[in-house]
C-alpha cells in the first residue's frame, strides 16, 4: 500500500471516530430532552460508526500498516433542535462518502485493487446511510414543528428503531 492510501485510511479512521462521538453526543442530548427513541437511533448509529472505524483499523493492520487512533477534538453538546441533529447528520454522512470516494479514485489511479474492493463495502453502507437519514429528514420535514412534533418525531425514529432491528436480525438469520 502507498503511503498516501495508508494516510488517507488513518484520515478516514478519525472520521468515522469523530462520527461515532458526534452520535453519541446527540443520543446524550436527545435523552436528556426525553426523546427516547431518537436517542436511541443515535447510540446505535454512534456503535455503527465505531464498527466502521475498527474495520478500517483492522484492514491496515492486515495490510501490514500501522493504523493511528486519533486524538478527538471538540465534540458539540448542545443542539437547536431535533431537526438540526438529522440535518447535521446527512452532511457529515456526505462528507464521509466523499471521503470513501476520494480513497477509491487514490487506489484505483494505482491499481491498489485491495483497496479498492475493501472500500466497496463502505460504498453501499454510505448510500444506504445518506438515504435512511433522508427518509427521516422528510417525515420530521411532514410532522412539522407544533407544539407536539417532538412526540411524534420521537414516535416515528422509534418505529426506524424497530425496522433497524428486524432487518439486523433478518441479516443474522441468513
Amino acid at each position: 500500500m502507498i503511503p498516501e492510501i495508508e494516510k488517507a485510511i488513518n484520515e478516514q479512521i478519525a472520521m468515522e471516530a469523530e462520527a461515532s462521538f458526534s452520535y453519541l453526543s446527540m443520543a446524550v442530548w436527545c435523552d436528556y430532552k426525553g426523546l427516547e427513541g431518537t436517542a436511541q437511533f443515535f447510540y446505535r448509529q454512534s456503535e455503527e460508526e465505531k464498527f466502521h472505524m475498527m474495520k478500517l483499523v483492522e484492514y491496515l493492520l492486515e495490510m501490514d500498516c500501522k493504523p493511528v487512533i486519533p486524538a478527538l477534538g471538540n465534540v458539540v453538546n448542545d443542539y437547536e433542535s431535533v431537526q438540526s441533529i438529522f440535518k447535521q447528520t446527512l452532511v457529515q454522512e456526505k462528507t464521509v462518502s466523499q471521503s470513501i470516494h476520494r480513497i477509491i479514485e487514490m487506489a484505483t489511479q494505482t491499481n491498489d485493487h485491495a483497496t479498492n474492493n475493501f472500500l466497496q463495502w463502505y460504498v453501499a453502507e454510505q448510500r444506504e446511510e445518506e438515504s435512511m437519514i433522508r427518509k427521516i429528514i422528510d417525515k420530521i420535514e411532514l410532522i412539522g414543528n407544533g407544539p407536539q412534533s417532538l412526540y411524534y418525531i420521537d414516535k416515528e425514529m422509534d418505529r426506524f428503531n424497530q425496522a433497524i432491528i428486524k432487518n439486523i436480525e433478518g441479516e443474522k438469520g441468513k
